[in-house]
């Protein structure tokens, strides 16, 4: 109980208005989220009855309350027209630090989140949410199947030493092992043809040039924008490709929409995914 409330004390000086009561007698009842990832997670908690609106990103789980209002360009105005009494807000937004402010100042409890770099990060914010929420013994359960989860799929497959290119956009955008995505494909011991491209100002998602990839040969390519028509066909089509390891082998993976995209609960179905391709 004592640790309980040291936590609802951290996160309220962290997080909340200066003016605002602590969360441990003030469970907010309307949450508007403005991060798909946060969005799951809410839900995934148990959270789900609280949540009055959502950005219009958020698509998961089927029958959030998507609306109009941004995440990538948030208005405070807007934001407010919902009552909320918590908002969850992308530091990485524009003018995120600005919109947090102006809605402190109308007495409205804000959290920041960050985009995490490793699983840890994940973790945090699922406990964060879950302290904020009410629900801190479902984000602990949550949390501890997520590991739980994720060691199970690794600990099918022995520590490859293959090669891959993960795929954002065909216009051969691509993640390094520094950032969220490309850390899971590193717990399997995958190489990342993307890594030796990148660049100091790219933050970890470097631009592949065509003759770069075809030369680095990965084995295999994970296609995060299958979502948006692309697909093992299309890919076989580019301009010399046909000589690629993963084109010639047919090891193309269309990823489900969204999933390597987000941190959250659907981090688990990712390591399926990476486990199921290299099995």
């Amino acid at each position: 109980h004592q640790n309980q409330k040291s936590r609802y004390s951290l996160l309220a000086s962290i997080f909340l208005s200066p003016t605002a009561h602590a969360y441990k007698n003030d469970i907010p009842q309307r949450i508007v989220s403005l991060s798909p990832s946060a969005t799951e997670d809410l839900f995934a908690i148990g959270a789900a009855h609280q949540v009055v609106a959502v950005d219009d990103n958020s698509n998961f789980p089927v029958g959030v309350p998507t609306t109009k209002l941004s995440s990538f360009n948030p208005n405070s105005e807007a934001i407010a027209k919902y009552r909320p009494d918590l908002v969850v807000i992308q530091v990485n937004s524009t003018k995120g630090t600005v919109v947090a402010k102006q809605l402190r100042a109308l007495k409205i409890k804000v959290y920041v989140e960050k985009t995490p770099k490793d699983l840890s990060g994940l973790y945090s914010e699922i406990s964060d949410l879950g302290a904020l929420t009410g629900h801190s013994q479902e984000s602990s359960l949550l949390v501890r199947k997520i590991k739980t989860e994720r060691l199970n799929a690794i600990s099918r497959i022995k520590k490859s030493n293959k090669s891959f290119y993960h795929e954002l956009d065909n216009t051969l955008f691509s993640a390094t092992s520094s950032t969220f995505i490309g850390k899971v494909y590193a717990d399997f011991g995958l190489i990342n043809i993307a890594d030796a491209a990148s660049k100091a100002d790219d933050g970890g998602y470097p631009q592949l040039q065509n003759e770069y990839l075809i030369a680095s040969n990965p084995n295999i390519i994970f296609l995060a924008d299958a979502q948006y028509g692309e697909d093992a066909n299309k890919v076989a089509l580019r301009p010399g490709w046909s000589e690629i390891s993963a084109v010639k082998t047919m090891k193309i993976i269309s990823l489900p929409a969204d999933v390597s995209s987000r941190w959250g609960p659907r981090i688990i179905d990712f390591y399926r995914i990476v486990a199921d391709a290299l099995s």
